[in-house]
């Protein structure tokens, strides 16, 4: 099925044309850091932000010769600027200190988009769990029926999961936040941590603590497991929802489309696809963050082989989740809710998940032993798995008068509790 989802912001982010811009953006920064020192005179500050640009066909025509993408660049800008000028562009830096700095800002303004999507979700499913608040349905151990909750309960469940990744998320995009301007490898022995200081304060961003020739990776590592963590939790929920469309369960379902069709060769199938497509894609994600782990190992205070890896893992992961999250709160809200097979499910067998109301009714009221109890009720649940018919099956062993039986198949005593737990999240 084909999402008509077109989102280009993180796409046109991580674009040749924007990445370099970002560069400039840095360089420039630097130069009003040197400013504030008074190392770069003011009108030259200005003739510079004012003339600084690049080619990106001059940057490939470069490179093509240099072997070397930010030398290519510090060329397109030097030309632009004028000889005079140039004099001030990259003072003291390194490559890395541009690529660090402005891979930073690149994953900030990417994280915007992605914290935006991910509140629209959370919007979303808090706005479902409330309005399912009361539908009973069965909850589920081993994948077998175990007791009476609600479907609201269940969303419930989903949203306390991406409030926290909501919150961890933040904590990574903190760290990873930070920029440095350190020179080779981060002495700062032709750069003053000043200019760090500045630069990083006019690009809304904190300075490394300490770098060597490139900012730590185990951040990078980190933001990339924030990533992973909010694929993973769509992709659990987006589980739930297959294994509740299954055709013997059918309590909820995707959105289908008036002129949608399942299948080639069956007209009856209404398929998962969209919940399916979000599950393939998290293995993506989470196998991303393993590149981002192994790239934490380096030799000594820098090498690239992590610049490689970053070149794919970071753009693919955040455009695949800003993606994920996007179809997911489709999902959501089109999501089928089928309220009576959810009643009709959690009373199959004549009600066998209401077994330990009866145990404990017979231990605590009747006098059996929990041993005696077990068995008793046991038996006739197995039975009715077999054919029969659990309540039925307790009426016969007259065991409990019809009262009592029904106080035990009362689904209202399985959520006294539930608006209690409702109200720590209102």
């Amino acid at each position: 099925m084909i999402d008509r989802y077109s989102r280009e912001e993180i796409k046109k982010i991580w674009g040749l044309e924007t990445k370099f811009s970002y560069y400039l953006k840095v360089e420039l920064a630097v130069c009003e850091a040197y400013s504030k020192l008074g190392v770069i005179p003011e009108a030259a500050l200005n003739e510079i932000k004012k003339k600084a640009s690049f080619s990106l066909e001059r940057i490939d025509e470069v490179e093509r010769e240099v072997k070397h993408d930010v030398i290519a660049f510090l060329t397109s800008v030097n030309e632009s600027v004028g000889v005079e000028n140039a004099k001030y562009i990259h003072m003291g830096l390194t490559s890395s200190d541009v690529i660090d700095t402005a891979f930073a800002l690149q994953i900030v303004d990417s994280s915007k988009i992605i914290m935006n999507e991910l509140e629209g979700l959370i919007n979303v499913i808090r706005e479902k769990a409330f309005k399912y608040k009361d539908t009973v349905c069965i909850g589920r151990s081993h994948g077998v029926h175990a007791e009476i909750m609600t479907f609201g309960f269940k969303l419930l469940n989903w949203l306390d999961g991406l409030e926290r990744a909501k919150e961890s998320f933040k904590y990574a995009l903190e760290e990873i936040s930070a920029g440095q301007i350190s020179g080779p490898v981060g002495t700062y022995s032709n750069v003053p941590p000043e200019i760090e200081k500045f630069t990083c304060e006019i690009l809304g961003l904190k300075p490394a603590k300490i770098s060597t020739q490139i900012i730590s990776r185990d951040r990078h590592a980190k933001f990339m497991s924030g990533l992973a963590l909010i694929a993973a939790l769509i992709e659990q929920f987006a589980t739930e929802i297959r294994h509740l469309q299954k055709t013997e369960v059918r309590e909820v379902e995707e959105g289908f489309g008036a002129n949608q069709k399942g299948s080639s060769a069956m007209p009856h199938k209404k398929n998962p696809v969209l919940c399916e497509n979000l599950c393939g894609l998290a293995r993506v994600v989470r196998s991303n963050m393993i590149a981002a782990f192994e790239n934490i190992n380096l030799w000594h205070e820098r090498d690239i082989s992590h610049s490689s890896a970053e070149r794919i893992i970071f753009p693919d992961s955040l455009i695949l989740v800003d993606f994920m999250l996007h179809r997911f709160k489709g999902v959501m809200e089109n999501l089928v809710v089928h309220e009576d097979n959810m009643l009709k499910n959690a009373n199959l067998y004549g009600g066998i998940v209401f077994s330990q109301k009866v145990l404990l009714k017979l231990v605590e009221e009747k006098g059996y032993t929990r041993e005696d109890a077990y068995r008793i009720v046991q038996k006739h649940a197995l039975n009715a798995l077999n054919g029969g018919d659990f309540k039925e099956g307790l009426k016969n062993e007259n065991i409990l008068t019809e009262s009592e039986l029904e106080e035990c198949f009362d689904i209202k005593d399985y959520l006294k509790n539930i608006n209690k737990v409702f109200s720590r999240f209102e």
